[in-house]
């Protein structure tokens, strides 16, 4: 019930090796990388003055968020995340070809459980090395009017 066997996963890992360092690049200041890096974040909000008696914070967490994935808006999403940052090739791949891999890569999963075959039809599989990166370009497409809002009234947002 995992992709480390699946056919899939070669694609799968030339597709988070192409991708991943281009998402890492346009949005690290907007990505809390652990506990120390928030402390830091915090600290230079503290030290230019922002932290009032009403700030609030908020967290959230989005349950099954990988495979609970829409496939098909992920994969128009990653069209519009990589045309934004990089415009129509990545390093001699087309942009369509790459979201025709993805595709092969979110909807060609099949598993068996209790005997029966099953295909997946939502989401990413766990295991597979791009449903990390595509879940966070899905995440990066719902974040920008926050994203927006936060940097104009000079606060925090991260994730």
């Amino acid at each position: 019930m995992n992709t480390i066997q699946a056919v899939t996963r070669e694609i799968s890992h030339f597709l988070d090796e192409l991708i991943r360092p281009i998402y890492n690049q346009h949005h690290k200041d907007h990505t809390i990388i652990d506990g120390t890096n928030l402390i830091q974040r915090m600290e230079t909000y503290v030290a230019h003055g922002h932290l009032h008696s009403s700030t609030l914070f908020c967290t959230f967490d989005i349950t099954n968020l990988y495979t609970m994935l829409p496939q098909n808006e992920s994969i128009e999403i990653l069209g519009k995340f990589l045309r934004q940052y990089v415009g129509e090739y990545v390093k001699g791949i087309s942009i369509t070809t790459i979201q025709t891999l993805a595709d092969v890569v979110l909807k060609q999963n099949a598993f068996v459980c209790n005997n029966k075959f099953y295909r997946q039809v939502i989401g990413g599989a766990m295991g597979s090395p791009f449903t990390l990166t595509l879940a966070n370009i899905f995440m990066w497409n719902w974040e920008q009017p926050w994203i927006r809002r936060q940097t104009h009234h000079q606060e925090i947002y991260g994730r």
